[in-house]
């Protein structure tokens, strides 16, 4: 967890209901399967605003998204693209403890986001209405409705918009079995 719970980086979880693991976030088989890999990266965090983050697969390209095999990309809410982050995973874990999150977000917080952030629980995101790819967002997001809900409904919402709306599907953001 990174400013105050804005930011959720996965890797081994935390028993009894805490942050979901790396292989549940990604739906990794209960079982070793030898064949069995995510085929367009692997989700490595989420922000409170159903923001994605993930590892680039072997073809970012035919999956839709920029960047190159491994690299990090960040599907952002406000945009409902996929962004390149051009770095590694090392690189991007440097980045978020030397202040990175700070600058990478400073348009997409308003005053009290930490306090907001802070209240939520390991399930929770921040539902935000106008939607945050909305012009009436984009021109004055303090004013937005904001309150806690679900990430997964978080996600999810972002998800069908950018289907309905982007340019390409976004594909797989977590959280198996809600494509």
């Amino acid at each position: 967890m990174l400013d105050d719970g804005w930011l959720r980086v996965y890797g081994a979880g935390c028993p009894a209901g805490g942050l979901p693991s790396l292989g549940r976030v990604n739906g990794f088989p209960g079982r070793f399967d030898p064949h069995w890999y995510p085929a367009a990266g692997l989700v490595v965090g989420h922000d409170v605003l159903g923001g994605v983050f993930c590892l680039n697969g072997g073809d970012p390209a035919g999956c839709g998204r920029p960047g190159a095999p491994g690299q990090l990309t960040y599907f952002a809410p406000d945009t409902l693209e996929w962004e390149a982050l051009d770095m590694g995973h090392s690189a991007w874990i440097g980045w978020l403890l030397s202040g990175g999150a700070e600058r990478f977000y400073a348009g997409l917080r308003w005053p009290g986001w930490r306090a907001e952030a802070a209240a939520l629980d390991l399930t929770q995101g921040i539902s935000v209405i106008p939607f945050l790819w909305s012009k009436e967002a984009h021109e004055d997001l303090a004013a937005t409705s904001r309150r806690a809900v679900p990430l997964r409904e978080v996600v999810g919402v972002s998800a069908d918009f950018a289907r309905r709306l982007g340019p390409v599907d976004p594909g797989f953001l977590g959280f198996p079995g809600e494509e």
